[in-house]
């Protein structure tokens, strides 16, 4: 074994990608997850059957709960986090409060730990929003960006302001930290209500000749494959300059705008459709690309999926186990 391990969120979309890797490369895996957003689904059930992987269902925002955990961890990954924006725009106290107490109680645990080598926080590319709306943010964009903040009265801004300040918690800690922000990842069992699995579901279900309504067609984003996303994760974690770092976590070089994503996964589908533009999204930045220099500089990794694969490696999976199967998937 290479150790012990906590994934928190690890019934969700990047934690499940992430612990999977893990417990494949011989790791002792602990997944942390309420089942609030992840799902217990043949997946989940396949890799808890391989004998390195157990799953806790406890309550990240109970200290009494966190406390009872294990001292030995070499590696904490928290991924767990209220997201969506029903979420967002339905509960920002709660975004805020029990995001703010779950990293606290991770931070405790850390401190617990007989031997951490490094914690890992995912924050999130929207901590750049307010500089989208008020600052001539760079593009490709750089971790050194000047962050403003929205109008704190708006639920979005829970979200954002919830990672940020989780930001400054891991750096304050006194721990080895590592934190990432991530862009626009996507890939097999990332639940429905997400740009890529909802396009694949609409041109899929809609026959030729159709149309398939997208909004935003002209706002940009550079996507980047679940599985790319993990290898810098782990990479990040275990390269000693990776400690005490801000990094985004994304693919630099494809940035392209979502009309071609939806003419991308047309011809993924194999479907002759027209694709309709709709209004823009409320709330919704024009342009979305991080800028991966630290990224290569600390771990000499760069995301290597470009999007026809992973599109067509995302709807694969979707199609077997979702659209045609009527399974479970994380929400």
């Amino acid at each position: 074994m290479n150790g012990k391990v906590l994934v928190t969120g690890g019934a969700g979309f990047i934690g499940f990608h992430l612990a999977r890797a893990l417990a494949a490369d011989g790791f002792q895996v602990d997944l942390i997850d309420n089942l609030g957003r992840g799902v217990r689904d043949a997946e989940l059930e396949a890799l808890l059957a391989g004998g390195n992987t157990r799953l806790l269902t406890i309550d990240l925002c109970d200290p009494a709960a966190v406390r009872s955990l294990d001292d030995d961890y070499r590696h904490i990954y928290h991924l767990a986090a209220i997201i969506g924006v029903v979420h967002v725009l339905e509960r920002p106290y709660d975004v805020l409060r029990d995001n703010t107490l779950m990293l606290a109680n991770v931070i405790d645990l850390g401190r617990r730990q007989k031997a951490l080598e490094r914690l890992l926080f995912t924050s999130t590319s929207e901590v750049y929003a307010g500089s989208v709306a008020q600052l001539d943010l760079p593009i490709p964009t750089p971790e050194t960006a000047v962050i403003a903040l929205p109008a704190l009265d708006q639920a979005r801004t829970s979200y954002m302001l919830s990672k940020l300040y989780g930001e400054a918690m891991c750096l304050q800690s006194g721990l080895p930290v590592s934190i990432v922000r991530p862009h626009n990842v996507y890939g097999p069992r990332m639940g429905m209500v997400h740009v890529v699995p909802e396009l694949l579901l609409k041109a899929y279900g809609t026959k030729d000749g159709g149309e398939l309504p997208v909004a935003s067609v002209h706002h940009s984003r550079a996507f980047c494959y679940v599985d790319d996303a993990v290898t810098m994760i782990r990479a990040l974690v275990s390269a000693p300059e990776g400690a005490d770092k801000v990094v985004n976590l994304g693919k630099q070089d494809e940035e392209i705008s979502i009309g071609t994503l939806a003419k991308t996964i047309v011809e993924t589908v194999g479907r002759k459709l027209t694709v309709k533009a709709m209004d823009v999204t409320l709330g919704s930045p024009s342009r979305r690309c991080p800028d991966m220099s630290s990224m290569k500089d600390l771990t000499g990794i760069v995301a290597r999926v470009g999007l026809t694969e992973g599109v067509a490696k995302t709807f694969a999976w979707y199609r077997i186990n979702v659209f045609d199967a009527d399974g479970a998937c994380a929400r």
